[in-house]
């Protein structure tokens, strides 16, 4: 009997070790006195990027404890009433140490599981690099108070590098770890940056593994990679000699207006709105070229990136505006400016007489003369 209990114990014990362990378990230690029952509150980023309350419990002899069933590794915040600062984590299945000094919570200490270890190990060499940062900041100040030029010079190519060396290691951290979560964070830290390109980045994402993929972190990098494409994209259909897409949209009367039925030998699509200062600023300046211009054949079509339809036709008369004007009362939103890669205001497109991009971005006095070079 006891031959066969053995083997039956030893599989029922290597199955255990084995199994992926349901749920998370946080045990945190407090150094420094903490009093009993002191409320630490766990908390996540939620819509609109507020931070949400997930769990609370209470200290005990300067320990705590959470658990609970994460559904994907997440980064969590976990705050100490009344102390300062916060404790970063990644929420995952698996038994999560934190150790931390009572007034340095955002120098703890956190083990116990993959996505955690890698987190520590990136923050760890991060904030090495971030003391150097300071350490020749703070010998900057000094150099700049002493009129050391030579020192000031040396120490500012030694910042330069130490900036170039801190993109080069987050770029490398994260090819070197692609089933970190953190690897996700940084694509979309590079993202935010704009200093990486395009194809840099979706290779960068390419090279998650499946499990990262399928964070809601990395779902969001992937969105983000395809807005960046697809602007792109629009970004080369409207460069200067490309044919200007053509769009519709509705009149202030509620006529539907088309750019190809409003050409002229010079066509001027100006992108503006009633709320826009920059825009009503030079709208006096771009009645007067068209005054002076329209019966040589310079057309306008103002397309207004306005949400209220009443300030948008009150604004047209107040400035005198004579020429075509269209919106969808969208704002950023405008399936025109998006097909124009239009994200700031005022934008101007100049166009030949076939509808083709010949400047971009004319104002003031420039517009006048590219218009009468055109024109007489």
């Amino acid at each position: 009997m006891k031959r066969i209990l053995l083997p039956l114990v030893l599989i029922i014990s290597l199955i255990a070790c084995n199994q992926k362990p349901e749920g998370y378990v946080i045990n945190g230690t407090l150094r420094g006195e903490v009093s009993d029952s002191t409320q630490v509150i766990l908390k996540k980023i939620g819509e609109n990027n507020k931070p949400v309350s997930v769990d609370t419990v209470l200290t005990s002899n300067g320990t705590y404890t959470f658990t609970g069933k994460p559904t994907t590794p997440e980064l969590h915040y976990i705050f100490i009433d009344n102390l300062p600062g916060y404790t970063v984590v990644v929420l995952e299945d698996g038994e999560i140490e934190i150790s931390a000094q009572k007034d340095s919570l955002n120098f703890a200490k956190i083990k116990g599981t993959v996505q955690n270890d890698i987190f520590s190990d990136y923050m760890e060499k991060s904030i090495a690099m971030s003391n150097r940062a300071k350490s020749i900041q703070k010998d900057l100040q000094k150099a700049n108070i002493e009129k050391n030029d030579a020192v000031i010079s040396a120490l500012s190519d030694e910042m330069k590098e130490l900036q170039e060396e801190h993109k080069s290691f987050e770029l490398d951290y994260i090819k070197a770890n692609p089933n970190g979560l953190i690897s996700a964070l940084l694509i979309d830290k590079a993202i935010a940056s704009r200093v990486v390109p395009t194809e840099e980045i979706k290779a960068l994402y390419e090279g998650l593994s499946p499990e990262i993929k399928a964070n809601k972190v990395a779902k969001s990098v992937l969105e983000k990679i395809t807005a960046l494409e697809e602007k792109a994209s629009r970004e080369e259909n409207t460069t200067i000699g490309k044919k200007a897409p053509d769009f519709s949209a509705k009149n202030p009367e509620g006529k539907e207006v088309s750019l190809n039925n409003v050409l002229g030998k010079i066509t001027l699509i100006d992108f503006w709105a009633a709320w826009c200062k920059p825009c009503r600023a030079e709208n006096p300046n771009v009645l007067a070229v068209y005054k002076k211009y329209h019966d040589k054949g310079l057309n306008i079509i103002g397309v207004s990136l306005d949400k209220d339809g009443e300030q948008w036709k009150k604004a047209i008369l107040d400035d005198k505006l004579e020429w075509n004007q269209v919106s969808n009362l969208a704002y950023f939103n405008d399936e025109i400016a998006k097909l124009y890669n239009v994200d700031a205001i005022p934008a101007a497109f100049l166009l030949d007489e076939n509808g083709v991009i010949i400047a971009k971005n004319l104002r003031g006095d420039a517009l006048e003369q590219k218009v009468a070079e055109l024109l007489n």
